[in-house]
């Protein structure tokens, strides 16, 4: 007997008896249907028509690839049942129907199992790779999960918004791709129970260092020189007086001749510290390596005093640049910010003042802000000066906008996500920041300490002037 007589008799004669039952059927039929469904978007999405809506990537990309590979199972399940049902009863025959290769029917059937077999195995491998690159979007870590939404916001307004999340959160290789996937599987069963956090928790403890995420971009030892920064703040007065702070940043680096200068060449040796709390903003301890090898601990305890219990970390950019791609401004930053590039007009009176006091007012919910606080500055205008609504009622709706803006994105009642819920470290302005370690209370056995010598990151050109000289003289005003 021929090998293709043993094949035939032995599998696709039994094959085709067995597999005529109704579970086998319904398992054609649902592979089917979720097959032809499956190919249909993925045609609309080539013509140029892609659907911006999660749930429907949730559905096209996981459930109906998971449906179609389900009806698949049933098909061989179906026959096994069958199969031992028959045998239990002693109903299998002796011999199977055969099969008659001369019958046109027949060979236009199987003329369809072939092509059904190879479309499937087609659509599984694309269903696979869409699943898991859907997965890996943006969109999917942000918009399909509702409490990622205070990080997802931030990101699309960040200078990381072009960068992929799993970019950082997860890096390359499947050692990498599986230890991510073991998170979200936790996180999936916290959402379900409904025991996750609120807000999410900073900083991210899994996060790879720096040197795998950041350097990937950028390249820390590259001598960047001096950056100029200019920051404008307003008053609370009825004229809402403006003054501008202008600040040389020394961000130095590696120059030319392997010298270390400014703050990232200071901060690229071997930097150790032992963070306390949980957002890493009291540290007590620090340890750097110098040139010749030797190490110095500067710390804020008791002369002789061991290392304090806490979370031992290796200084990297993520450090200082905590909230690089989801940052969260203060109040007063947001507001400063927006009045300096004209979203809400200076020219309205005391109107930094009162917006100040709408976006630190406590809402209920993202939706209650976005209805209170246009209808209270066009109260507050009503009451106390109404010619503005009649001279510049544009400007104030205008305002208003601005400000339901700016509090959609940074505050999120929901998450229990507010002005200052997450700090960023970079400044020392609106949080501790570099006051972390430089300030002036971190002592080495010899008496030195970590320096908070002002001159030593930046030079203040101007702190709160009106219209600064020096922007006039560099043509910047």
């Amino acid at each position: 007997m021929s090998l293709f007589q043993k094949f035939r008799d032995g599998w696709v004669r039994p094959a085709l008896f067995f597999g005529n039952n109704p579970i086998s059927l319904a398992g054609g039929a649902i592979t089917s249907a979720s097959g032809v469904t499956m190919i249909g978007y993925w045609l609309v999405e080539m013509l140029g028509r892609p659907n911006d809506n999660p749930y429907l990537g949730i559905i096209f990309f996981l459930l109906l690839p998971a449906l179609f590979i389900g009806g698949l199972i049933l098909i061989p399940v179906g026959v096994f049942l069958r199969r031992k049902t028959l045998q239990k009863a002693g109903q299998v025959p002796a011999e199977f129907p055969k099969i008659d290769l001369n019958d046109r029917m027949f060979r236009h059937g199987l003329d369809i199992v072939l092509v059904a077999t190879i479309v499937n195995l087609l659509v599984v491998s694309i269903a696979s790779y869409r699943g898991a690159a859907y997965m890996d979007s943006p969109q999917f870590c942000g918009q399909s999960c509702h409490v990622m939404h205070p990080e997802y916001t931030a990101y699309k307004i960040s200078a990381h918004s072009h960068v992929a999340c799993v970019e950082c959160h997860i890096g390359a290789g499947a050692e990498s791709y599986f230890r991510a996937k073991v998170n979200g599987t936790k996180q999936l069963v916290e959402v379900s129970l409904n025991t996750y956090p609120r807000p999410i928790e900073s900083p991210v403890r899994s996060l790879r260092p720096a040197r795998e995420i950041c350097e990937g971009c950028h390249t820390p030892a590259r001598f960047v020189g001096e950056k100029l920064l200019v920051k404008s703040s307003f008053a609370d007065d009825e004229k809402n007086t403006e003054t501008q702070s202008v600040v040389v940043l020394h961000l130095g680096g590696r120059d030319s001749l392997s010298q270390l200068s400014g703050i990232h060449g200071t901060h690229l040796g071997h930097i150790e510290y032992v963070a306390t709390d949980e957002s890493r903003t009291t540290i007590p301890w620090v340890q750097k390596r110098n040139a010749d090898g030797s190490e110095t601990v500067f710390t804020t305890l008791a002369a002789g005093s061991p290392a304090p219990h806490g979370e031992r970390r290796l200084m990297d950019c993520i450090d200082c640049h905590n909230r690089a791609a989801h940052t969260f401004m203060t109040a007063e930053d947001a507001l400063n910010r927006a009045m300096s590039e004209g979203a809400i007009s200076p020219d309205l009176p005391f109107v930094h003042k009162e917006s100040l006091q709408l976006l630190k007012t406590e809402y209920a919910s993202e939706e209650d802000a976005a209805q209170k606080i246009p209808a209270q500055l066009q109260a507050f205008y009503q009451s106390q000066n109404p010619s503005v609504l009649s001279t510049n009622g544009a400007k104030v709706k205008a305002a208003a906008t601005e400000l339901v803006t700016l509090y959609s994105q940074n505050v999120f009642p929901y998450m229990k996500v507010t002005w200052g819920t997450h700090p960023n470290h970079i400044g020392h302005m609106s949080y501790p920041g570099c006051f972390r370690c430089h300030d002036g209370g971190h002592a080495a056995k010899d008496g030195t300490s970590i320096t908070q010598d002002c001159a030593a990151c930046h030079n203040l050109l101007a702190v709160d002037e009106s219209k600064p000289k020096v922007l006039a003289d560099l043509g910047i005003q």
